[in-house]
């Protein structure tokens, strides 16, 4: 049998096992398919880098891999927006309100005692559970509660929150990103 025929069986034999891989990679079937069959494609116009004796299997497997990977990078790069919507999604408030509000919550922050500044720090900023935060400080869970109600009641007061709306864009900022999603 000559190289190039032997190779051709050698890659049919894997086709099963670069199928699974590609599965197990690509979480889809179509997807799948499409990338061994580009495996296969460049392992055949490369086959004269593939050295005789050496795993034939681990080589076609490094050349899905890679495929997929790459075609991962790419989708990453590309986005299909066809309709707009996802554009439109994208349009942010402007950053110098957050950067503002960003120094008046320090500031009020600043204010608390320091028992509630170190509640809320550990609840809301450090992601500590009631039980973890109230064992740091050497407390009673009830008692890490108590401040961080306190404090945030306390911040709200500060910095004059009186629901939800007081978050996010000002009216001015989301009317333009009202008129940029319709």
């Amino acid at each position: 049998m000559s190289e190039p025929a032997a190779f051709r069986d050698d890659l049919v034999r894997t086709i099963p096992s670069l199928r699974a891989f590609a599965i197990s990679l690509a979480q889809n079937n179509d997807r799948a398919d499409d990338l061994v069959q580009e495996t296969l494609v460049k392992a055949w116009d490369k086959q004269s880098s593939f050295q005789l004796g050496t795993n034939l299997k681990a080589w076609l497997f490094t050349i899905l891999r890679n495929e997929f990977y790459s075609q991962m990078r790419k989708r990453g790069r590309e986005v299909q927006d066809s309709d707009g919507l996802l554009t439109a999604s994208v349009a942010i408030h402007p950053g110098q309100q957050g950067s503002v509000d960003l120094k008046d919550f320090r500031k009020a922050l600043e204010t608390l005692p320091e028992d509630q500044r170190e509640a809320i720090i550990l609840i809301g900023a450090s992601g500590f559970s009631y039980e973890e935060a109230a064992e740091i400080c050497g407390c009673a869970v009830g008692t890490i509660k108590s401040r961080v109600s306190r404090a945030r009641t306390r911040l709200q007061d500060i910095l004059g929150i009186e629901g939800d709306g007081d978050f996010g864009p000002d009216a001015i900022s989301a009317q333009v990103l009202g008129s940029t999603a319709a």
